[in-house]
């Protein structure tokens, strides 16, 4: 008998409650409840009829798409492990990933098997069913669902398992946050390679009964032609995402009425940039996760999405935060239990039990957080800590500065100074950008130097990659 956290009950449950819903909606396509839950039914018999065994893995490749949401089911399902690939990475670290997880099987999607090649792993296409079947399979709560990579800034990528107790928790604690009911349309930008892709919104969505607009990659003008005419109501997304749907040419005129909630994450949202969607009537709702807290962590009420601006918010329901010596640690039911195969990684990721967040913060006087930085970024300017976190933001604030990085360098004299890499939307002097910064900051954490870019690199996720600045 299956645990009451198993998250295959979920789409079981909803299907017949409301079969005839449309749980997805990806380009013309339409998918009901009862369509998705039937066909995740015949991929898990499908997968256990060939000999996949409780626990072993499933990968695959794939942009977001109904096939990859009717496979992860499936895994709830029957207990399987899903993988998903970053379709965005080289083979060759495709093929590292492939061989640390050693899956039972490996779904590539058509027109991504020039990708999968190169990786000596076979696969095979990943496709909507067309047979029938019905599975039942015992799955607890602490089964693995999801092995998601790290990115690997520290080393080779690790392996985060998430339970399915995890993503339930996590996801019941998101809908205490912020909310989601039936009647919501859910704009998916979040690609399904990382557990915001399923955590942050979708899987809450299908619990809810709400439809959710697959975004099979982010494009910021289409974004904002789907939320006009499929009437969306909530979305997520990273600073970087809302950016450029600002920037783009369509911003100004589309009708953004249908929008009550728009939820980001993954980076400090610059205020200026929560400033221009809120005088298009849409509030942005801050947030703060980790992959090995599936993610959610820290939530900002949305009535307090203006009255807090530059904060992450507080704990989610059922999640315990604190500060060890300025660093932010996490406990609570949606906490990984550990990285695949790699004990001695998941031994260091822990202290009395407390997830090591790596991230700075601070707490105020009402109990807010506000994330000053990584740990790994601080450097250390004449002896005083310097957070790049706390400088961007000074930056973004700039009329001119569309985007901004900033990375401590060696100094003879100080031992480290800031160097800042800045996108401008017209020329600024150097000695203007530093006068700015120098107003709102102390001057150990004004940047000695400026370099000015085309565009900051950023991973698949839109975050900036800072090992992939000019030297």
């Amino acid at each position: 008998m299956s645990s009451l956290e198993a998250i295959g009950r979920i789409i079981r449950d909803r299907a017949r409650t409301t079969p005839e819903r449309v749980a997805i909606v990806a380009g013309d396509r339409e998918i009901t409840y009862a369509q998705l839950d039937s066909a995740s039914d015949a991929l898990a018999t499908a997968l256990l009829a060939r000999g996949l065994r409780h626990g072993d893995r499933v990968a695959t490749l794939t942009g977001n798409s109904p096939e990859h949401v009717a496979v992860f089911f499936a895994c709830a399902k029957a207990g399987l492990i899903l993988l998903p690939l970053n379709w965005r990475l080289a083979a060759v670290e495709l093929a590292y990933q492939l061989d640390d997880a050693d899956p039972a099987a490996f779904l590539v999607e058509p027109g991504l098997e020039e990708l999968a090649e190169p990786t000596h792993h076979p696969f095979e296409p990943l496709a909507w069913p067309e047979w029938t079947g019905t599975v039942r399979a015992d799955v607890a709560g602490d089964d693995p669902l999801l092995l998601i990579y790290t990115s690997g800034t520290t080393g080779r990528p690790k392996g985060a398992l998430l339970t399915h107790a995890n993503c339930f928790w996590t996801n019941l604690g998101f809908d205490l946050a912020t909310g989601i009911s039936g009647d919501d349309v859910v704009l998916q930008v979040l690609p399904q390679f990382h557990c915001g892709g399923w955590n942050v919104q979708p899987l809450l969505a299908w619990w809810k009964g709400a439809t959710v607009v697959l975004a099979r990659v982010f494009d910021a003008e289409r974004c904002l032609d789907l939320i006009e005419r499929r009437r969306v109501t909530t979305m997520m997304g990273v600073p970087a995402n809302y950016l450029f749907m600002a920037e783009a040419p369509g911003f100004a005129a589309a009708d953004l009425s249908s929008l009550r909630l728009a939820v980001a994450g993954g980076a400090a949202m610059p205020e200026a940039l929560i400033q221009t969607w809120a005088e298009r009537g849409v509030a942005i709702v801050q947030g703060y996760g980790l992959t090995e807290a599936a993610p959610n962590v820290l939530c900002l009420p949305p009535e307090d999405a203006l009255r807090k601006i530059g904060y992450a918010g507080k704990p989610y329901p059922y999640v315990d935060v604190d500060l060890r010596d300025g660093e932010l640690v996490v406990r609570g039911p949606n906490v990984f239990p550990g990285y695949w195969r790699n004990p001695v990684a998941t031994s260091s990721a822990f202290v009395d039990g407390w997830l090591l967040t790596g991230d700075v913060a601070e707490r105020d006087d009402e109990g807010y957080y506000r994330i000053r930085g990584r740990v790994k970024d601080m450097f250390i300017s004449g002896g005083e800590n310097v957070y790049p976190a706390e400088v961007e933001s000074v930056l973004h604030q700039h009329p001119y500065v569309r985007e901004a990085a900033v990375v401590g360098v060696p100094d003879e004299r100080w031992g480290e100074v800031g160097l800042a890499y800045v996108v401008l939307s017209r020329d600024v002097p150097d000695v203007e950008l530093a006068e700015f910064c120098r107003s709102r900051l102390a001057r150990f954490k004004v940047p000695k130097r400026f370099v000015r870019l085309e565009a900051l690199p950023r991973s698949a996720m839109n975050k900036v990659v800072v090992s992939e600045l000019p030297a």
